[in-house]
């Protein structure tokens, strides 16, 4: 695999992870037991594949063309 690759990988590893909200338990221990608070205040990145994209750019294609 190629170092360009790897690291494009890499990118859309750690974008796949954030799509989710923040547990439960991180929530609990942060505002407490009697607090009623969504698991949206804390999570930062909240991503959706269908409204937003990546911003991951396509590797670049040497043309080939003879000018």
């Amino acid at each position: 695999m190629t170092k360009k690759n790897q690291l494009k990988k890499i990118k859309l590893g750690k974008k796949g992870r954030q799509t989710k909200w923040a547990p439960i338990w991180a929530v609990l221990r942060k505002h407490g037991k009697g607090k009623r608070v969504h698991p949206s205040v804390m999570t930062r990145h909240r991503r959706s594949w269908r409204r937003t994209k990546l911003k991951i750019t396509p590797r670049k294609i040497r043309r080939s063309h003879f000018a």
